[in-house]
Protein backbone atom coordinates (compact mmCIF):
# COMPACT_ATOMS: atom_id res chain seq x y z
CA UNK A 1 0.00 0.00 0.00
CA UNK A 2 2.45 2.12 0.75
CA UNK A 3 3.88 2.36 -2.98
CA UNK A 4 0.04 2.94 -4.34
CA UNK A 5 0.31 5.95 -1.89
CA UNK A 6 3.83 7.32 -3.03
CA UNK A 7 2.41 6.56 -6.54
CA UNK A 8 -1.00 8.44 -6.29
CA UNK A 9 1.08 11.18 -4.40
CA UNK A 10 3.60 11.59 -7.25
CA UNK A 11 1.05 11.58 -9.51
CA UNK A 12 -1.27 14.62 -7.41
CA UNK A 13 1.92 16.33 -7.74
CA UNK A 14 2.45 16.04 -11.82
CA UNK A 15 -1.19 16.91 -12.05
CA UNK A 16 -0.72 19.90 -10.67
CA UNK A 17 2.47 20.58 -13.23
CA UNK A 18 0.17 19.24 -16.12
CA UNK A 19 -2.75 21.57 -15.29
CA UNK A 20 -0.40 24.33 -15.12
CA UNK A 21 1.99 23.71 -17.96
CA UNK A 22 -0.97 22.58 -20.48
CA UNK A 23 -3.01 26.20 -19.25
CA UNK A 24 -0.01 28.11 -19.49
CA UNK A 25 0.62 26.83 -23.84
CA UNK A 26 -3.27 27.30 -24.26
CA UNK A 27 -2.99 31.06 -22.95
CA UNK A 28 0.34 31.90 -24.75
CA UNK A 29 -0.60 30.85 -27.99
CA UNK A 30 -4.14 31.65 -27.78
CA UNK A 31 -5.61 28.34 -28.91
CA UNK A 32 -9.59 29.81 -29.24
CA UNK A 33 -12.12 27.90 -27.13
CA UNK A 34 -9.83 25.52 -24.86
CA UNK A 35 -7.77 25.97 -21.51
CA UNK A 36 -6.93 22.48 -21.00
CA UNK A 37 -5.94 23.68 -16.86
CA UNK A 38 -8.27 20.92 -15.82
CA UNK A 39 -6.98 17.79 -17.65
CA UNK A 40 -4.96 16.50 -14.07
CA UNK A 41 -7.79 17.83 -12.48
CA UNK A 42 -10.23 15.22 -14.59
CA UNK A 43 -6.96 12.29 -14.47
CA UNK A 44 -7.01 12.78 -10.59
CA UNK A 45 -11.01 12.24 -10.36
CA UNK A 46 -11.03 9.21 -12.07
CA UNK A 47 -7.58 7.66 -11.18
CA UNK A 48 -7.93 8.34 -7.31
CA UNK A 49 -11.05 10.13 -6.27
CA UNK A 50 -13.22 13.26 -6.36
CA UNK A 51 -11.46 15.31 -2.92
CA UNK A 52 -8.01 14.36 -3.97
CA UNK A 53 -8.90 15.84 -7.27
CA UNK A 54 -10.63 18.57 -5.89
CA UNK A 55 -7.20 19.64 -3.95
CA UNK A 56 -4.96 19.27 -7.39
CA UNK A 57 -7.77 21.51 -8.34
CA UNK A 58 -7.18 24.16 -5.95
CA UNK A 59 -3.37 23.73 -5.61
CA UNK A 60 -3.06 24.52 -9.51
CA UNK A 61 -5.93 27.66 -8.76
CA UNK A 62 -3.54 29.48 -6.41
CA UNK A 63 -0.20 28.29 -7.63
CA UNK A 64 -0.92 29.35 -11.24
CA UNK A 65 -2.06 33.10 -10.38
CA UNK A 66 0.90 33.02 -7.76
CA UNK A 67 3.55 32.41 -10.40
CA UNK A 68 1.98 34.59 -13.62
CA UNK A 69 1.66 37.60 -11.20
CA UNK A 70 -1.80 37.58 -11.74
CA UNK A 71 -3.84 36.98 -8.15
CA UNK A 72 -6.48 38.34 -8.63
CA UNK A 73 -7.16 34.64 -10.66
CA UNK A 74 -6.87 32.62 -7.37
CA UNK A 75 -10.88 32.75 -6.68
CA UNK A 76 -11.04 30.39 -9.89
CA UNK A 77 -9.90 27.47 -7.59
CA UNK A 78 -13.33 27.15 -7.15
CA UNK A 79 -14.28 26.08 -10.71
CA UNK A 80 -11.15 23.68 -10.78
CA UNK A 81 -11.87 22.03 -7.49
CA UNK A 82 -15.81 21.41 -8.16
CA UNK A 83 -14.57 20.00 -11.70
CA UNK A 84 -12.08 17.51 -9.84
CA UNK A 85 -15.62 16.56 -7.35
CA UNK A 86 -18.21 16.54 -10.31
CA UNK A 87 -15.79 13.99 -12.42
CA UNK A 88 -14.84 11.85 -9.39
CA UNK A 89 -18.03 11.12 -8.26
CA UNK A 90 -19.37 10.39 -11.51
CA UNK A 91 -16.11 7.92 -12.41
CA UNK A 92 -17.15 6.53 -8.61
CA UNK A 93 -20.32 5.58 -9.85
CA UNK A 94 -19.78 4.38 -13.32
CA UNK A 95 -17.12 3.14 -15.36
CA UNK A 96 -15.55 5.87 -17.20
CA UNK A 97 -15.83 5.29 -21.24
CA UNK A 98 -16.31 7.15 -24.10
CA UNK A 99 -19.76 7.76 -23.34
CA UNK A 100 -19.40 8.94 -19.73
CA UNK A 101 -16.62 11.11 -21.03
CA UNK A 102 -18.64 12.52 -23.28
CA UNK A 103 -21.78 13.30 -20.82
CA UNK A 104 -19.13 14.44 -17.83
CA UNK A 105 -17.47 17.22 -20.17
CA UNK A 106 -21.32 18.09 -21.15
CA UNK A 107 -22.22 18.31 -17.67
CA UNK A 108 -19.10 20.61 -16.98
CA UNK A 109 -20.14 22.75 -20.00
CA UNK A 110 -22.64 23.77 -17.40
CA UNK A 111 -21.29 24.13 -14.25
CA UNK A 112 -18.04 25.73 -15.10
CA UNK A 113 -19.47 28.50 -16.26
CA UNK A 114 -22.25 28.70 -13.69
CA UNK A 115 -19.08 28.98 -10.77
CA UNK A 116 -16.77 31.11 -13.09
CA UNK A 117 -18.81 33.74 -14.25
CA UNK A 118 -19.94 34.84 -11.46
CA UNK A 119 -16.18 34.86 -10.38
CA UNK A 120 -15.24 36.99 -14.20
CA UNK A 121 -18.15 39.30 -13.58
CA UNK A 122 -16.83 40.33 -10.23
CA UNK A 123 -13.07 40.59 -11.37
CA UNK A 124 -12.82 41.96 -14.03
CA UNK A 125 -16.77 42.68 -14.94
CA UNK A 126 -17.12 40.14 -17.35
CA UNK A 127 -14.06 40.65 -19.80
CA UNK A 128 -11.55 38.57 -19.00
CA UNK A 129 -9.17 38.70 -22.17
CA UNK A 130 -10.18 35.32 -23.36
CA UNK A 131 -11.34 34.19 -26.31
CA UNK A 132 -15.23 34.82 -25.28
CA UNK A 133 -15.19 39.00 -24.80
CA UNK A 134 -16.16 39.62 -28.43
CA UNK A 135 -19.35 37.57 -27.90
CA UNK A 136 -19.56 39.11 -24.26
CA UNK A 137 -19.35 42.69 -25.94
CA UNK A 138 -21.61 41.62 -28.48
CA UNK A 139 -24.44 40.15 -25.92
CA UNK A 140 -23.94 42.93 -23.24
CA UNK A 141 -24.44 45.96 -26.25
CA UNK A 142 -27.81 43.75 -27.94
CA UNK A 143 -29.37 44.13 -24.44
CA UNK A 144 -28.32 41.48 -22.97
CA UNK A 145 -27.73 41.52 -19.19
CA UNK A 146 -23.68 41.33 -17.62
CA UNK A 147 -23.98 37.66 -16.09
CA UNK A 148 -25.71 36.23 -19.29
CA UNK A 149 -23.70 37.36 -21.95
CA UNK A 150 -20.73 36.64 -20.10
CA UNK A 151 -21.99 33.42 -19.24
CA UNK A 152 -23.73 32.10 -22.83
CA UNK A 153 -20.01 32.42 -24.29
CA UNK A 154 -18.54 30.03 -21.97
CA UNK A 155 -21.08 27.54 -22.94
CA UNK A 156 -19.59 27.02 -25.98
CA UNK A 157 -15.76 27.08 -24.99
CA UNK A 158 -16.10 24.68 -22.21
CA UNK A 159 -18.20 22.46 -24.37
CA UNK A 160 -15.32 22.03 -26.75
CA UNK A 161 -12.55 22.06 -23.64
CA UNK A 162 -13.93 20.17 -21.20
CA UNK A 163 -15.62 16.82 -23.68
CA UNK A 164 -11.26 17.27 -25.10
CA UNK A 165 -10.05 17.19 -21.78
CA UNK A 166 -12.31 14.37 -20.49
CA UNK A 167 -11.65 11.94 -23.62
CA UNK A 168 -7.89 12.50 -23.34
CA UNK A 169 -7.88 11.33 -19.93
CA UNK A 170 -9.56 8.74 -20.73
CA UNK A 171 -7.47 7.55 -23.84
CA UNK A 172 -4.27 8.24 -21.39
CA UNK A 173 -5.85 5.72 -18.96
CA UNK A 174 -5.08 3.13 -20.29
CA UNK A 175 -1.22 4.03 -19.87
CA UNK A 176 -2.01 3.51 -16.24
CA UNK A 177 -0.77 -0.45 -14.63
CA UNK A 178 -4.71 -1.48 -13.89
CA UNK A 179 -3.32 -1.82 -10.67
CA UNK A 180 -3.16 1.19 -9.73
CA UNK A 181 -6.63 2.76 -11.44
CA UNK A 182 -9.95 3.07 -9.89
CA UNK A 183 -8.86 3.48 -6.02
CA UNK A 184 -11.49 6.10 -5.22
CA UNK A 185 -14.03 2.91 -6.00
CA UNK A 186 -12.53 0.93 -3.06
CA UNK A 187 -10.29 3.15 -0.51
CA UNK A 188 -9.14 6.71 -0.26
CA UNK A 189 -5.76 8.18 0.38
Amino acid sequence: MKNKKTFYLTMCAMAVAINIVLGSLVSLTKIPLLFLDTVGTIFIAVLIGPWQAAAVGTATNILTPLLSGNVKDIPFFLVNAVVGIVVGYIAKKYEFNIKTAIITGLILSIVCPLIGTPIAVWIYGGITGGGTDFFFVWLKNSGMSIFNAAFFPRIAENLIDKILSCIFVLWSMKYIPKEYRGIGKEESM
